[in-house]
């Protein structure tokens, strides 16, 4: 049990490194900039909410992973 929950805060830690390592890439492509990602900019506050962009990569991540458990199961 022990093991497991290190491997997944391992996995985890990696995705969330991997993720800010891609960032100038994402930025390039377009993510957060897409329609559902709200901007309000007033006098003295801003506040940015990533809407589109976090269901974009979430749809992406849950086919990886989907893939990847299935892959692990076959074998």
């Amino acid at each position: 049990m022990l093991a497991a929950m290190r491997a997944l805060l391992i996995t985890i830690g990696l995705m969330i490194i991997a993720c800010g390592l891609l960032w100038p890439w994402f930025k390039r492509v377009g993510i957060g900039h897409l329609p559902g990602d709200f901007q309000f900019d007033q006098p003295g506050f801003s506040r940015y909410i990533p809407l589109g962009s976090g269901l974009l990569i979430s749809i992406v991540l849950s086919l990886a992973l989907t893939a990847v458990s299935r892959y692990v199961r076959q074998r």
